[in-house]
C-alpha cells in the first residue's frame, strides 16, 4: 500500500560487484543534495562500500546498519547483508561477483515485500554469473514478477518517450510462437494501466509496432500480424481503448512518430531498446510496471569494459532514482483521485 512520507525510504541492490553498478549508486549520492529527496539504503556490505569508496575516490560518508528499518534520514545507509570482504575484480566475469549480486537482490526484494523500504533501484546485474539452483531467471523483471504482486512489465521510459515490450528476454526464434491475442492484450492494458497510474496521463494514446517487417505486408511477410495483431488490436479499439496500430518499425521511430503517442509497444526485446537507447541513452529508466511495489534502474548494463577506472556516468542512476521517487508520488495521488471520484482530477491531458 503507497502510502505519503516526508522522505522516501529508497532501496539500493549493489548489481555486479565487478561492474559498475556500485559506483554509479555511490556517485549518485555525491551529491549532499540527493539526501533532500529520499533516504538511501544500500544492500551489500560496509567492507564492501569502503572498498568501493576508497578505490574510486568517491566523496560519500555512510552509515552501517544491520536492518533497514533503522536508516537514518540525511545519511547514506548501507545493510550490511554480508560482514566479510570479498574480492572485487573489476571488468571480471566471475561467479562470485554474481553470489553477492544476488545475496543483495534477495535482501532488498525482501525489504521491499515487508515495507521497510518504500522504492527499489536496482543496479545492473550479469545474468549468466547470477544464475544459481535457487536463482533461475534471465533478469530482474522476471525474478521480481515471481516476488512481488502483480504482473511485470518491462517498460523503458523518460520524459518523452516510453516503450513497452511484449516480449522481452525471449529468444528471437520463440518470438512469434510467444505473441498470443493474451499476451497482447495483457500487455497493452498493463501499459496503459501504468500510463494512468504511474505517469498521471488520463487517456493514453498507446502505438504497436507489428512483429514482422513492414507489419507483414498484408500477410506478404508472415501472417502474424493479419491474424494475432490486428485482430486483437481492432478488439481493444471497439472497447473504447486509444490504441493504434501495427506500425512498421523501421521508419517509426526515425520519422518522429513516437511522439504523436504516450507509449509504444514493441513485439521484442531489440525491435524497441534498440530505438529506445539510440534516442534516450543515459536518461531513460527501466522500469518493472505492473507491480504492486515500484522498481527502476538504469537503462544500461554493468559495463565490465569500463568497470573500476571511476569514469562511469552516473546519469542514468540518476534517473531510475527520481523516476522510482516520482512514481511512487503519482500513485498516491492515483489513490486519492480514484479513491474519491468526486475529488477535483489532476491527472493530465
Amino acid at each position: 500500500m503507497v502510502k505519503e512520507k516526508s522522505k522516501i525510504k529508497l532501496g539500493i541492490s549493489i548489481g555486479d560487484l565487478n561492474g559498475i553498478g556500485g559506483e554509479v549508486a555511490l556517485k549518485t549520492f555525491e551529491d549532499n543534495r540527493m539526501l533532500d529527496f529520499c533516504t538511501p539504503v544500500i544492500f551489500a556490505g560496509n567492507k564492501t562500500v569502503s572498498h568501493l569508496k576508497n578505490t574510486l575516490s568517491l566523496n560519500i560518508q555512510f552509515t552501517g546498519i544491520e536492518d533497514p528499518s533503522k536508516a537514518i534520514p540525511g545519511k547514506i545507509n548501507v545493510v550490511n547483508v554480508w560482514k566479510e570482504a570479498p574480492e572485487i575484480h573489476f571488468g571480471a566475469e566471475e561467479k562470485e561477483a554474481g553470489t553477492f549480486a544476488i545475496k543483495s537482490l534477495r535482501a532488498a526484494v525482501n525489504a521491499l515485500k515487508k515495507e521497510e523500504i518504500d522504492v527499489l533501484v536496482t543496479a545492473p546485474i550479469n545474468k549468466k554469473n547470477i544464475q544459481d539452483k535457487d536463482y533461475g531467471f534471465p533478469g530482474h523483471t522476471d525474478y521480481l514478477a515471481q516476488q512481488l504482486q502483480g504482473d511485470s512489465l518491462m517498460f523503458m521510459v523518460t520524459d518523452k518517450l516510453k516503450v513497452g515490450l511484449l516480449t522481452d528476454h525471449v529468444a528471437v526464434k520463440d518470438v512469434a510462437d510467444t505473441i498470443t491475442p493474451e499476451l497482447i492484450r495483457k500487455k497493452i492494458l498493463l501499459v496503459e494501466q501504468s500510463l494512468k497510474m504511474d505517469f498521471g496521463i488520463r487517456k493514453p494514446r498507446i502505438a504497436v509496432l507489428g512483429i514482422n517487417p513492414h507489419s507483414g505486408d498484408d500477410g506478404v511477410i508472415g501472417e502474424e500480424d493479419e491474424k494475432v495483431m490486428k485482430p486483437t488490436l481492432q478488439a481493444l479499439v471497439n472497447e473504447g481503448h486509444l490504441v493504434y496500430g501495427p506500425y512498421a518499425a523501421d521508419g517509426f521511430f526515425g520519422s518522429s512518430t513516437y511522439m504523436q503517442f504516450d507509449a509504444v509497444v514493441a513485439a521484442y526485446h531489440d525491435q524497441g531498446l534498440i530505438p529506445f537507447k539510440t534516442l534516450a541513452f543515459g536518461k531513460g529508466v527501466n522500469y518493472t510496471a505492473g507491480l504492486a511495489r515500484v522498481r527502476t534502474s538504469p537503462d544500461h548494463g554493468t559495463a565490465l569494459d569500463i568497470a573500476g577506472k571511476g569514469i562511469a556516468d552516473e546519469s542514468s542512476f540518476k534517473e531510475a532514482v527520481f523516476m522510482a521517487l516520482q512514481i511512487y508520488k503519482n500513485r498516491i495521488e492515483y489513490q486519492e483521485l480514484t479513491a474519491n471520484p468526486l475529488k477535483k482530477q489532476k491527472l493530465k491531458r
